[in-house]
C-alpha cells in the first residue's frame, strides 16, 4: 500500500497536448475557440441579465445560460492559453480541480434538462395544474437540487482518481483533464478495474436516468401536442419543445459516446472532438436554439445589446 501511495505522487503535472498541429492552423481554431467563447459568454448573459422574466421557465432558463457560462469558464481558458504555451502543463491539484469542476457541471446540467423536461410536461400536458405546482417556490427548490446534487454526485470518482498511482506517463492527448485520459495513464501503471468500473457506472446511470426520463417526459408531451385540434396550437406548443429536445441531442448524443465507457480505450482520437462539441459549441448553440426563439428572450437581447 505504502508503494502505491509512493508511486502516486510521482506525476506533479499533466501535458495537455491540446490540437499539435502547423502554427497557422493553431492561429485559425485559437480565433474561432475565442470568438466562439466570447459569444457563448454574451448570448447567455442577455438571458441572466433581463431580470423581468420571472416566471418558472425563465427562471430555469437563467440559471441554465448561467450554468453554461460556468461551463465554458471551467475549461475554455486554459484551452485558449495552451495555443501560447510552450510546456502546456498543469498542475496536479490544477487538473484534479478542473476535472471535479467540468464533471459536476456537467452533472448540473443533465439534471436542469431533466427539470426544464418536467416544466415543459407540466406545461402542455396540465396546464390547469401547473401555476399549483410550479410555483417559484417549488421552482427556487428545484434549482437548488439541481446545483447541490450535482456538485456532490461526482466527488467519488474524483476522490477514487486522487487515490490512481500515477506513476510516470503524464502526456494526455485532449484539451482538457477528462476522466478517460487519467483512467488510461493510470492503467498503465496498474491494473484498475475496480475504479474505471464505479466511473463507467456512475457515468452511465446519470446519463441513461436523466435521458430517459427526458425522452419519456417529451413522449407523454407529443401525444397531446397531436390531440390538438388546432393547428396553430400544435405548431406553437412542438415549436417550445423542438427547442428544448435540439438542445438535448446536441449534448446528450455527444456526451453518450464519451462517458459511458471512460478509460475503455474506443476511439480515442474521437473522444477530443466530442468533448470540443458538447462542452464549447453546445453553450454556444443553447441561448440560440432555445431561449432565442421566444419572443421575450429576443427582446431581452435587443435590449442587452442596446445598452453595451
Amino acid at each position: 500500500m505504502s508503494k502505491v501511495r509512493n508511486i502516486s505522487h510521482a506525476v506533479s503535472e499533466f501535458i495537455l497536448l491540446g490540437f499539435p498541429c502547423h502554427w497557422e492552423i493553431e492561429i485559425f481554431l485559437f480565433s474561432i475557440f475565442f470568438i466562439t467563447y466570447i459569444l457563448t459568454l454574451l448570448g447567455n448573459m442577455a438571458v441572466r441579465w433581463d431580470r423581468r422574466l420571472r416566471t418558472p421557465m425563465y427562471i430555469l432558463l437563467a440559471n441554465f445560460s448561467f450554468l453554461e457560462i460556468c461551463y465554458v469558464n471551467s475549461d475554455v481558458p486554459n484551452m485558449l492559453a495552451n495555443f501560447f504555451s510552450q510546456t502546456k502543463t498543469i498542475s496536479f491539484a490544477r487538473c484534479l480541480l478542473q476535472l471535479y469542476f467540468f464533471f459536476s457541471l456537467g452533472t448540473t446540467e443533465c439534471l436542469f434538462l431533466s427539470i426544464m423536461a418536467y416544466d415543459c410536461f407540466l406545461a402542455i400536458c396540465h396546464p390547469l395544474h401547473y401555476p399549483t405546482i410550479m410555483t417559484s417556490k417549488f421552482c427556487s427548490r428545484l434549482v437548488i437540487f439541481c446545483w447541490v446534487y450535482g456538485f456532490l454526485w461526482f466527488l467519488i470518482p474524483v476522490i477514487l482518481v486522487t487515490q490512481l498511482p500515477f506513476c510516470g506517463p503524464n502526456v494526455i492527448d485532449d484539451f482538457l483533464c477528462d476522466l478517460g485520459p487519467l483512467l488510461a495513464l493510470a492503467s498503465a501503471c496498474v491494473p484498475i478495474p475496480g475504479t474505471v468500473l464505479i466511473c463507467g457506472t456512475m457515468s452511465s446511470l446519470l446519463i441513461f436516468a436523466t435521458f430517459f426520463y427526458i425522452t419519456g417526459s417529451y413522449t407523454l408531451v407529443l401525444r397531446v401536442v397531436m390531440q390538438v385540434p388546432s393547428v396553430a396550437g400544435r405548431k406553437k406548443a412542438f415549436s417550445t419543445c423542438s427547442s428544448h429536445l435540439a438542445v438535448v441531442f446536441l449534448f446528450y448524443s455527444s456526451v453518450m459516446m464519451t462517458y459511458v465507457s471512460p478509460g475503455s480505450g474506443q476511439a480515442e482520437g474521437m473522444q477530443k472532438f466530442t468533448t470540443l462539441f458538447y462542452s464549447v459549441f453546445t453553450p454556444f448553440f443553447s441561448p440560440i436554439i432555445y431561449s432565442l426563439r421566444n419572443k421575450e428572450m429576443k427582446d431581452a437581447l435587443k435590449k442587452y445589446i442596446e445598452i453595451q
